[in-house]
């Protein structure tokens, strides 16, 4: 059989990838949430096990992936179940960052306002000139200029919050200016942080849940799959099932996107990935490199104390969720968050190659080669095995035959759409899968 390439027909990048790209929203009401196997997407079921072993080792209590808004892995641990209420720690504050959004799309205040119009004079020890420079975008993006080396960084009391920095030029993880975001939200809508949230945020969306007083702080608490609602509102910006939960994009890419030059991987109280270097709460060090190498460069996070993650990645249409206690004292649960995404990247058969490969080279593996916009494919020992080429949906794009001996071929890609694509090699010992991503044109 000659090693030739048999491509399906596609003229339009829609046609391509549109299965892929439409969302599934569960109803608004009751359990029922569309599923999809890890076999239909070309995933690697065998990689799950590892990865749920790790995760019950560190403490998990609930563990989601959703991939185009069907549940693809969920699992819960111990007793915990569907049911049970988790507490969010600061991953919450991304809830907090959306309806001060909401509020502003309203016309209940600017993001520019001073905050004091909306909490008082004297909300903090500052001189009152000090005082009314600090705005709300500045409780937004953590950089208040407030001393975060106070004997208790969660205490909102003025006597707790001291002047240090100008606003805007020094960012520090603080949580008492956070937390009286509350007061600006209820000074500007006249509506308490629970009811203002279940209204714009809650209703639209199916999400139980609330937020209740700890000591200085307002936590909130769901069940998982509310978690996972709110993940996928933000993949689909602001948008649920066709109503458009928020309709301001600026602010939603705000959100999203680095807020300033201090923390680049920090937007409006949501981590992000992709970014040159990164901050960590309670240092001034400045990290090179991304904040999760390990997850893709778009994902943005919200996290919370004790390994509470929720994980975004518009250009896979994945949604993460992580519920769970204190992971062991070995982890950090930066690094945990890191860890699951190399692991989560097996189970999305990730092989993803970055180079040429040697002559004798026994690895399998396959790679967009950008100057020959192709995909190279090589699986040693599997000579004359079928190669099929499907995209993010499971639609066959193309098929060809590896090579004799070699076990390699090489596929044009002209004709493909920048995206993610699973290979399937059906080779004598068993079929393997490669993940390969085309990217865009430049």
């Amino acid at each position: 059989m000659k090693n030739r390439l048999v491509i399906v027909a596609t003229a339009l990048c829609l046609t391509l990838h549109g299965s892929a790209q439409v969302l599934y929203f569960p109803p608004l009401s009751g359990n029922t949430w569309e599923t999809r196997t890890p076999e239909e997407l070309g995933w690697c079921p065998e990689a799950i096990p590892p990865l749920l072993n790790y995760l019950d080792q560190r403490n998990s209590k609930a563990f989601l992936v959703l991939k185009d808004g069907r549940i693809v892995i969920e699992h819960y641990f111990d007793t915990f179940t569907q049911d049970s209420l988790w507490y969010w720690a600061s991953a919450g504050k991304t809830i907090t960052a959306f309806v001060v959004g909401k509020a502003q799309e309203e016309g209940h205040l600017s993001i520019n306002d001073v905050a004091s119009d909306y909490l008082g004079n004297g909300w903090t020890s500052c001189t009152a000139a000090e005082e009314d420079l600090i705005n709300i975008r500045h409780q937004l993006t953590m950089t208040s200029g407030l001393d975060d080396g106070v004997a208790d960084v969660y205490c909102t009391l003025p006597s707790c919050l001291e002047c240090l920095a100008a606003p805007g030029t020094r960012w520090a993880y603080h949580n008492g200016p956070y937390t009286l975001l509350d007061g600006v939200i209820e000074g500007a809508t006249g509506q308490t942080l629970n009811a203002y949230t279940f209204q714009k945020l809650m209703q639209p969306t199916g999400m139980t849940g609330a937020f209740y007083q700890s000591g200085y702080n307002n936590v909130f608490v769901s069940k998982p799959r509310s978690m996972a609602r709110f993940g996928l509102l933000m993949l689909n910006s602001g948008n649920w099932n066709g109503t458009q939960v928020m309709n301001d994009q600026t602010y939603f890419n705000q959100l999203i996107t680095p807020s300033q030059n201090l923390n680049q991987s920090y937007g409006y109280l949501w981590w992000l990935n992709g970014q040159a270097s990164f901050m960590v709460p309670y240092s001034q060090f400045v990290f090179p490199g991304m904040l999760f190498p390990n997850a893709p460069s778009d994902m943005y996070a919200a996290m919370g104390k004790n390994g509470q993650f929720l994980d975004v990645v518009p250009s896979e249409g994945l949604v993460v969720v992580r519920m769970g206690n204190a992971p062991t004292a070995d982890d950090v649960p930066f690094a945990m968050n890191d860890t699951i995404w190399q692991k989560l990247s097996d189970v999305m058969c990730n092989g993803t190659g970055i180079r040429p490969l040697a002559a004798n080279s026994q690895e399998a593996v396959a790679y967009f080669n950008s100057l020959e916009n192709s995909i190279h494919v090589n699986v040693p020992l599997a000579g004359n095995a079928p190669v099929i080429l499907r995209d993010a949906s499971g639609r066959e794009v193309a098929r060809c035959t590896l090579k004799p001996a070699v076990g390699r071929a090489v596929i044009p890609v002209g004709a493909l759409c920048a995206g993610v694509y699973i290979l399937s090699v059906q080779a004598s010992a068993g079929p393997i899968r490669l993940k390969v991503v085309v990217p865009a044109a430049p």
